[in-house]
């Protein structure tokens, strides 16, 4: 029995993996770590809460001696490091808690890995290190250029992952994903927000022109390309995962109100976000090398997304009602309309 600790698991992408796994293999446990801050949600895990090969610890990955606690509990093997403070424009407003998890907290997951010695570290990053890329598409090798605070936390992760690749030859490997959409992602990021905006005929607040280009992946195409690389990717190495094509934010609105058969003006433009990156695109050829295939491109993936929130509104409802889901919405979006 293999023993995999999934920090961050009651996220949306490590919920995601957490299903995946257990689903894919009878040979794993799944032991979720998960401070449970505002996106951190156990109904994400209800599917799986009566299965013997899965347990939750509550804890922050900042926190050392809970997390060597939890690894000498469980007999852990395996860290797969989703837990993240993740929203870019959350970033924008307090980087402070992005350096605490995103840096900070990845260190102390390294330190325990290396004094456990465990069989493998596998980080997950984000596209986002590359910075826009104007032209061409991004390959693992290319110099990381992050631009918002969120990004740059995760790039400095990286970096710390792979010196401890080198100076104490722990097995580490990376991943960098595109934009994940589907299940269980909260409804502060953008196709989840405009799917239940526009289920309650709410405005969809559409950064800019919308012509910024994003690479849109089904989550369980991102769960699949991170298995292959824990299975077959080598040791030391970064592993770009995405559908390798990209959708325009403006095409993607259209798409989400199209599917719902709601008019096109619920959208309301309002003014971008400060740095915005206008485009990014992974080059994905090495991971496909091991194997690994997208099964859905950014519009299948879209339109899934949106089918799944249609049928879950038990689960976003009670979100959005919340008092710091409406306080931080408030905050986010007042009073940036532009008037067309």
């Amino acid at each position: 029995m293999r023993n995999y600790l999934i920090t961050g698991g009651a996220g949306f992408i490590g919920a995601n993996f957490t299903h995946y796994l257990l689903r894919k293999y009878a040979d794993i446990k799944v032991v979720v770590y998960d401070k449970l801050t505002y996106a951190g949600n156990l109904d994400n895990l209800l599917d799986v809460d009566d299965d013997p090969r899965y347990a939750f610890v509550q804890g922050d990955i900042a926190d050392a001696d809970r997390v060597a606690a939890a690894i000498q509990a469980h007999d852990i093997d395996t860290i797969v490091n989703f837990a993240a403070e993740s929203h870019v424009d959350r970033s924008i407003m307090d980087p402070d808690a992005f350096v605490k998890t995103d840096v900070y907290g990845t260190y102390v997951l390294l330190e325990a890995a290396r004094r456990f010695q465990l069989a493998r570290y596998h980080q997950i990053s984000t596209d986002e290190v590359y910075g826009h890329v104007p032209v061409g598409s991004s390959q693992e090798t290319d110099p990381l250029a992050p631009r918002s605070p969120y990004a740059a936390s995760k790039a400095s992760a990286d970096l710390m992952v792979n010196a401890y690749h080198i100076t104490y030859n722990l097995p580490v490997t990376i991943t960098r994903g595109s934009n994940n959409i589907g299940p269980y992602q909260y409804p502060e990021k953008v196709i989840p927000l405009f799917v239940t905006n526009a289920l309650e005929n709410v405005p969809l607040p559409l950064y800019g022109d919308g012509m910024q280009m994003r690479d849109y992946q089904y989550v369980e195409d991102h769960c699949e390309g991170i298995d292959a690389v824990l299975q077959h990717g080598k040791i030391g190495e970064v592993y770009n995962i995405g559908t390798g094509s990209e959708l325009r934010n403006l095409d993607m609105t259209h798409l989400v109100l199209d599917t719902l058969g709601k008019p096109y003006d619920l959208i309301q433009p309002v003014t971008d976000r400060p740095g915005h990156d206008r485009r990014y695109s992974l080059d994905v050829s090495k991971l496909k090398a091991l194997g690994w295939q997208p099964r859905h491109t950014c519009a299948e993936a879209v339109v899934k997304t949106v089918r799944w929130y249609q049928a879950n509104e038990w689960w976003w409802r009670k979100i959005k009602s919340g008092a710091h889901y409406r306080e931080f919405y408030q905050r986010l979006y007042a009073g940036r309309e532009v008037r067309t």
